[in-house]
Order: C-alpha cells, then sequence, then structure tokens
C-alpha cells in the first residue's frame, strides 16, 4: 500500500480514541519525524479532515458530510429494496436504484426481472448523467446553475445508437421532463434497451437517488410506459416519505 496514506490514517486514528491533540503529542504516537507530521496535519486542515485551535487538532467537518453521506445512502438501499421487490412484482420488469457520484451515475441496488428477455444491469455500473433514464433523471431535477455548469462542460459521447450527444437537445428534454416529473430513454446506454425513471428526494426536499423501470424496448410501448409511470411514481413516493420527504396533496 501507498506509505503516504497508510501513514495518514494513521494520524486520523488516533483521534478515535483521543478528542484532540498538539502536534507534539502526535510525533510522540506515531513516532516519525516532527517536520512530516507537520506537513501532514497541515495538508489534513486544509482538506478538512482536521482543524486546528490554539495549539491542538482534532477531526474537520468534512467528516461530518462523509459521515452523512454514507449513512444516507445506507438507509436508501435498506429502505428501497422491498419497495423495489413490489414493483418488480406489478410491472414484471428490472427496478435499478441510482444515486449520482460527481458527474456520473452509479447503481446501487437492483431488483432484476423473471421474464426470460431481460436487461442485466449490475450493481456498481456508472453511466453519465446525460444517458439513460435513470441517470439523466438525476441530472434532470438538479440545480439549475449547477445543471447548466454540467451541461455547458460534459464531453458527451454516443455510447449507444439513440444517445444524446447534443447540448441543446439535452436541454429540451430535460425541460419536458421536469414538467412531466419522469425521464424515459430508448437505447441510450444498450441498444434496444428501454427505461423510464422518476426522482427520490430526502427530508430537504433534494433528489437523492433516480428509481427506474427497465427492460426491452419492445416491452416498453408509449401505451406501456403510461401504465408504468404511475406504479413508479407512487413507488418513489413511498421511498421518499421514508427519507422525511413530506408528501404534499
Amino acid at each position: 500500500m501507498n506509505k503516504t496514506v497508510v501513514k495518514t490514517m494513521e494520524m486520523l486514528k488516533l483521534f478515535i480514541d483521543r478528542e484532540r491533540l498538539t502536534l507534539q503529542e502526535m510525533v510522540e504516537l506515531l513516532q516519525m519525524p516532527k517536520t512530516s507530521v507537520y506537513r501532514m496535519a497541515q495538508s489534513l486542515v486544509k482538506l478538512g479532515f482536521l482543524q486546528k485551535t490554539d495549539d491542538y487538532y482534532q477531526l474537520g467537518l468534512a467528516f461530518l458530510s462523509f459521515g452523512m453521506l454514507v449513512a444516507e445512502r445506507l438507509d436508501l438501499r435498506k429502505i428501497a429494496l422491498p419497495v423495489m421487490e413490489r414493483l418488480k412484482e406489478d410491472t414484471k420488469e428490472a427496478v435499478n436504484l441510482v444515486i449520482r457520484d460527481g458527474n456520473e451515475a452509479i447503481y446501487i441496488e437492483k431488483v432484476d426481472t423473471s421474464e426470460p428477455v431481460r436487461v442485466y444491469t449490475k450493481v456498481g455500473r456508472r453511466a453519465p448523467l446525460y444517458a439513460g433514464a435513470c441517470p439523466r433523471v438525476l441530472l434532470t431535477f438538479m440545480d439549475r446553475d449547477e445543471q447548466q455548469r454540467y451541461i455547458d462542460n460534459v464531453k458527451m459521447v454516443k455510447i449507444a445508437k439513440n444517445t444524446i450527444v447534443r447540448r441543446d437537445t439535452l436541454r429540451a428534454i430535460i425541460e419536458q421532463d421536469r414538467k412531466r416529473q419522469y425521464t424515459v430513454s430508448y437505447s441510450e446506454l444498450e441498444d434496444y434497451s428501454a427505461a423510464v425513471a422518476v426522482p427520490i428526494f430526502n427530508h430537504e426536499g433534494n433528489v437523492v437517488a433516480g428509481l427506474s423501470i427497465a427492460g426491452p424496448e419492445h416491452r416498453f410501448s408509449p401505451e406501456a410506459v403510461q401504465r408504468m409511470v404511475p406504479m413508479l411514481q407512487q413507488a418513489a413516493w413511498q421511498i421518499s416519505e421514508q427519507l422525511g420527504f413530506p408528501r404534499k396533496g
């Protein structure tokens, strides 16, 4: 393993049992040169993983953000899975759950259909936010300024036969989908596959995930999609409510 990373972890672990430490105390505990310990500590302060008050170092607020994200994502999977299983039974199609990770969507849970013809998606799969219904639902309901920056700067690459590669087309589709509150895709991530997706909200009203039904194109006619959307929205509301989002109406 990388020695610098290992030493950094050793420094951070000192604070598991100690609320705060001076530079000299860290030097004695780590058995490292004072200059090395100082450089590491200052780097961690700049990154927000440590904070310094007077002569003492303690854990920084960056850990609070990471901890909240990990807890939220673990809770999300636990809450979503039984709802996803019921949705699969109702629709007979695969159900996927994605979250945003930087400029990508990552699939964190799935329930496969029992149909012989299906679309396979692995947990851990990544996709750009502009491609496919489930990743794009995260982009569609993103903060407007952040959304604009993403669209202006992302390199749009053709992945399958219908992948959107024009920024003006992407903007138009996002506006349409934001109004109707769901996204649909045909052959954007894989040829002959289709998906319809809706957002999942947390207690602050922010979109934290996308929920989708996916399968072969021939089973996703406009009529079929219209039948699926209410079931998908109901499932997403059930998950959102358990995350603390107040239901309207």
